[in-house]
């Protein structure tokens, strides 16, 4: 007797052959069965004109804390979503040491989590009592480590710090992490050179669980623990920034993930050519090497990117004193790139915390200029200021036609670079980047279907098999007797995206069924509420 017996579908298996008709039955968490022949079940599903995938799997997420504060997860599961690979951009829930934890309370105090813990370990047992709708896979942030042992300061560690760093890194591998994660581009991992990342990441290849990539009778891991970067440039110094990875990838041996591919700032599209060449010689000389995107032109990250690097030495209370003095302000106008009117047109708020400035979410910031009628960067600092610094932002700046070469890429997965969101409770805040709620039906309905820019199974092994295999997520990733049972069923012809940078909170068309660990998470396009996920250490 199957729990579920799911009838005449299109079965895509993941690994990027199908569809093919034919049967799958669930018994408890695992996929039983697949075939021709009818077994009796407890619940019988009609998937005709469905296709039956296995889950999807969102390589880059951050949701580290909004999981916490509402476990349900329903932007991600309306999607197809079953798995997340968290700790991106060199941020994760651990470990949270010395000022680690004190740059994190007004997160979680916002959210209105109320424990508090230092290492992956307790957190993963907070997060498991709590109850999650996904599965949670994550690597260790490089920022935690740095600020865990030398704050936010613009220091370079000594053999004692970098030791203690190493340590806090394998501690955190042994617990279950799958990986390194830099976000170069933020305090504090801007401040360590490539000699210090070089010496991290090479604590991954010592760690034991390494050999099941390597003698996988899957045949075609690509190996992890993974290295995971959110680069020093997306733009202006986007080749030395990728050749930057490539370095750590040759000099350690280590499996290498560039996170979401993109060439920033129309004067940077053309070298979408050069970016791409150093990424195919780069895998043909041996570097292990895999990227992530999300199916939008827009990105999104904290307002205050757009300073001066040096004005964050120190944290945020140092950034907050520079941007009150009059003369370390005028130092860094001088400092600031230049920015004309239509940079700032193409600058949209999506986050404020007070609410006397909540009419600025979803406005562009030339229009918040033009209220203010003070200077671009008087009115950027005054924002910054009232908002102690806790202000997000959306950025157009890329290129569609660049976009769809990066999805294109046989080595490229999909990521919604996002956090976990609700259509209701704490996370339902602010006018959030609609790639939380529409990135894979995106993906497959309208560069799949509506663009053809790929085969429907080459789109679901990009978003199934090959980021289970490039992340270690073992057992999940097919539709394969044995195999946990996360699957989704969808409609091909209607399956899309419905959120928009002015509407976010809409939920995707096209999603039928989700099943996660062999429980039903979505029917019939309804969510059940179910709490399924699992940590996957």
């Amino acid at each position: 007797m199957l729990d579920y017996l799911i009838q005449n579908g299109q079965v895509i298996h993941g690994s990027g052959g199908g569809p093919v008709e034919a049967h799958v039955g669930i018994q408890g968490e695992m996929i039983a069965y697949i075939g021709n022949e009818l077994f009796p079940a407890r619940e019988i599903i009609d998937a005709k004109g469905l296709i039956v995938s296995p889950g999807f799997i969102d390589t880059h997420a951050h949701s580290e804390f909004t999981l916490l504060a509402d476990g349900r997860a329903e932007g991600k599961l309306s999607q197809g979503i079953t798995t997340e690979v968290n700790g991106n951009c060199g941020l994760s829930a651990a470990p949270l040491y010395g000022e680690a934890l004190e740059h994190r309370e007004q997160d979680l105090e916002e959210l209105g989590i109320k424990e508090r813990w230092s290492t992956f370990e307790e957190y993963f047992r907070i997060i498991e009592n709590r109850g999650i709708a996904i599965n949670y896979a994550t690597l260790c942030g490089h920022g935690n480590l740095r600020a865990s042992v030398l704050g936010y300061r613009d220091k370079v560690p000594d053999s004692t710090a970098l030791s203690r760093m190493k340590e806090l890194l394998m501690v955190a591998m042994k617990a279950g992490a799958k990986g390194l994660s830099t976000g170069l581009i933020y305090p504090p991992g801007m401040y360590s050179d490539t000699d210090e990342i070089v010496e991290l990441t090479k604590v991954l290849s010592q760690d034991p669980n390494r050999p099941y990539a390597r003698g996988s009778t899957l045949g075609d891991m690509n190996g992890y623990p993974v290295y995971a970067s959110h680069m020093r440039s997306e733009g202006d110094s986007i080749i030395e920034a990728v050749e930057e990875v490539m370095r750590i990838g040759r000099e350690t041996g280590v499996h290498v993930h560039i996170s979401h591919l993109k060439t920033g700032g129309q004067q940077n599209w053309p070298k979408i050519d050069e970016v791409i060449n150093v990424l195919e010689r780069s895998r043909q000389e041996g570097v292990q090497l895999t990227c992530d995107r999300y199916p939008y032109v827009a990105s999104s990250t904290d307002l205050d990117t757009t300073l001066p690097s040096w004005a964050f030495d120190g944290g945020v209370q140092e950034e907050l004193r520079r941007l009150r003095d009059p003369a370390i302000r005028a130092k860094l106008k001088a400092d600031m790139k230049p920015r004309e009117d239509d940079f700032w047109k193409n600058v949209f708020i999506t986050s404020v915390t007070r609410p006397e400035n909540k009419w600025m979410e979803g406005e562009s910031f030339f229009d918040i200029l033009s209220r203010e009628g003070k200077s671009s960067a008087d009115t950027l600092f005054d924002v910054l200021l009232e908002e102690k610094a806790r202000i997000g932002a959306i950025f157009f700046s890329m290129s569609e036609d660049n976009l769809r070469r990066f999805l294109s890429l046989p080595f490229l997965m999909v990521g919604s670079d996002s956090a976990a969101r609700c259509f209701s409770g704490p996370t339902a805040k602010g006018k959030p980047h609609p790639r939380g709620f529409g990135s894979f039906p995106r993906f497959i309905g309208h560069y799949a279907r509506h663009q053809g820019l790929l085969e429907l199974p080459e789109a679901i092994r990009k978003i199934t098999y090959m980021p289970a295999t490039s992340f270690g997520l073992r057992n999940r990733g097919l539709i394969k007797e044995g195999f946990f049972a996360d699957i989704t069923l969808f409609d091909y012809d209607t399956i899309l995206d419905k959120a928009t940078f002015g509407e976010p909170y809409n939920k995707s068309e096209g999603i039928a069924y989700v099943f996660l660990n062999g429980a039903m998470a979505l029917r019939e396009g309804a969510l059940t509420g179910v709490l399924a996920g699992r940590v996957l250490r």
